[in-house]
């Protein structure tokens, strides 16, 4: 049989309303009578009900996470550590964490938004890979829900956000390339319609600018964030005439899908072609060769997004509103 609070009261000598006001932090409560109270729930084993602590303080003390993806994709290393980063959080707060995975832009996700916000399942959610016209940042800010997002955006909205300077990565390693003698550099893009997306490719233009190199439109391809979609991307490119000699790609995953493509081709990776990537997921350091990457602090940034969130929630101040990381360029053998 669970413990309830008339055990406690019998074994404690205090009414059953002392005692609840008690385990609830009341100021009337004295501060001697609150830590004998405590104490001897405690031995008891007393946990209170979830359902009258979140009916008293209204809150369900959850979190929701949309992952936007065409399958379940939590073998994607990127999301696994971001994930871990938000799941550690949370506990650290005594929050709950729910995860769902949606196909991005479809009905499926506005409804599963719209379940979640109007149901009050969740105290707020957290949006990543924010996209052009991104309706989930205008419908949240909208209905005035509390909602942080790992991205940037391009409308009017003044929300709380955490993002990685994009454009500043993918100028380093570009710049790399041009630096260890490289002119043909090619790039491979993730979907247009995503912001980071956008950011990096005008680090890859801005590099080249700089360097009185052109940009040329056909040595420039697009993929799904996939090795799959990495691999065809960088087999288009590799069959260019004369075909490039290195080529930036937006993402790990993806970059690792250009290894197989140039295996392919029977090219030394970090010889023949030079390939670098963006994330630096565990995978990066381990691939052969290893690969040069841009370095962001997935896991950090995932702890950072849910601390964030759970102070807004709480309705505590943010240190800082909006965040925009520097990336470091991870120099290793494959450019």
């Amino acid at each position: 049989m669970p413990i309830t609070l008339k055990d406690i009261a019998t074994a404690t000598g205090f009414s059953v309303t002392t005692v609840s006001r008690a385990l609830n932090d009341y100021d009337d409560v004295a501060e001697e009578t609150k830590a004998r109270i405590k104490q001897v729930a405690l031995e008891l084993g007393y946990y209170p009900s979830a359902t009258a602590r979140h009916l008293q303080k209204r809150r369900t003390d959850t979190i929701g996470f949309v992952i936007p993806t065409f399958g379940p994709r939590f073998s994607d290393p990127y999301f696994s550590e971001l994930l871990a980063g938000i799941g550690n959080e949370a506990a650290e707060h005594d929050f709950d964490l729910l995860v769902s995975t949606r196909p991005p832009g479809e009905e499926k996700e506005k409804e599963a938004y719209h379940r979640l916000v109007s149901s009050r399942r969740v105290d707020g959610l957290l949006v990543v890979r924010t996209r052009q016209k991104d309706w989930r940042i205008a419908y949240l800010a909208e209905q005035g829900f509390p909602f942080v997002a790992f991205g940037r955006s391009d409308l009017a909205f003044d929300f709380p956000w955490l993002d990685v300077d994009g454009a500043c990565g993918t100028e380093q390693a570009t710049q790399h390339l041009i630096d260890r003698g490289h002119r043909r550099i090619a790039y491979i893009s993730a979907p247009d319609g995503l912001m980071f997306s956008h950011h990096r490719m005008n680090g890859y233009k801005r590099a080249l600018e700089k360097n009185g190199l052109s940009f040329v439109e056909e040595r420039v391809a697009f993929g799904d964030l996939t090795q799959r979609g990495g691999r065809q991307a960088a087999r288009r490119l590799l069959s260019l005439l004369p075909p490039p000699t290195a080529i930036v790609v937006c993402n790990d995953l993806m970059a690792l899908g250009a290894f197989k493509a140039a295996h392919e081709q029977n090219l030394v990776i970090g010889q023949d072609i030079a390939i670098t990537g963006f994330d630096d997921i565990p995978l990066a350091e381990h691939a052969y060769p290893p690969l040069t990457t841009v370095h962001q602090p997935i896991y950090h940034i995932g702890i950072t997004v849910c601390r964030m969130l759970v102070q807004l929630i709480r309705q505590e101040a943010l240190e800082e509103r909006q965040v925009l990381l520097k990336p470091q360029l991870i120099v290793r053998e494959s450019g």
